[in-house]
């Protein structure tokens, strides 16, 4: 393939990084996630063309750094990745991941904009395994750990000391906890994030079947 910045090669690397781009999006758009199909092409095929761009002027005018104006985009892509980080009101982060999907989709855009085929190509192939296949050892490796973070609401007229004593009598540790303030919730209870931790390899489904039954929590849920 050509690495030289012709017609052909134009063609070549605009398609490419519309092909790339659109598969990594695929992917999100399939799962109803934020940032999908039209995000990642427009991610990867403006990356392509800052580097096209950069290559452009340093053939044609002969000077400048090959590679100034791709260093731009993965510090500046970054801004776009921010903008899809959230903290939910149960202390969650979301969106990370979007985020490191855009980075990558800009990043695999730039070794296409620069004529390097092979490894845009097989950057692709990995970015889409890691975001399609790898969610489900993700959720076994999580099914299998022994400590579960959880946001739980709470009887405001139980001591939480209660539920401290109802997990360890059940062999469970609590690592870490945080009490959250919601203003809308504190005539009714109150809320808080902790992470519990067992002594066995089924602790995962231990925890959440003793939280369902524990003394005053009156919701709960796992936080990912």
């Amino acid at each position: 393939m050509p690495r030289e910045l012709n017609l052909y090669s134009l063609i070549i690397r605009i398609v490419l990084s519309l092909f790339i781009g659109g598969i990594l999006g695929f992917d999100r758009g399939r799962k109803n996630r934020p940032a999908g199909f039209r995000t990642y092409m427009l991610v990867c095929l403006g990356s392509t063309l800052v580097m096209i761009t950069n290559q452009y002027v340093f053939q044609v005018f002969k000077s400048g750094d090959p590679v100034r104006l791709g260093a731009q985009v993965v510090s500046g892509v970054g801004f776009l990745g921010a903008g899809t980080i959230i903290l939910t009101g149960h202390n969650q982060v979301k969106g990370i991941t979007t985020a490191a999907g855009i980075w990558t989709a800009a990043c695999c855009g730039l070794t296409i904009g620069i004529g390097y085929y092979e490894g845009a190509v097989a950057g692709g192939i990995a970015v889409f395994i890691v975001m399609a296949s790898l969610q489900k050892l993700e959720g076994f490796v999580r099914k299998n750990s022994q400590a579960v973070e959880l946001y739980i609401e709470y009887d405001n007229t139980m001591p939480l000391s209660e539920l401290f004593i109802y997990l360890r009598k059940n062999d469970l540790d609590i690592v870490e906890i945080e009490l959250a303030k919601n203003p809308s919730l504190i005539n009714i209870c109150q809320s808080a994030t902790m992470t519990v931790k067992g002594k066995t390899k089924n602790s995962h489904s231990v925890i959440l079947n003793l939280m369902s039954r524990a003394p005053g929590v009156i919701y709960f849920m796992e936080l990912y």
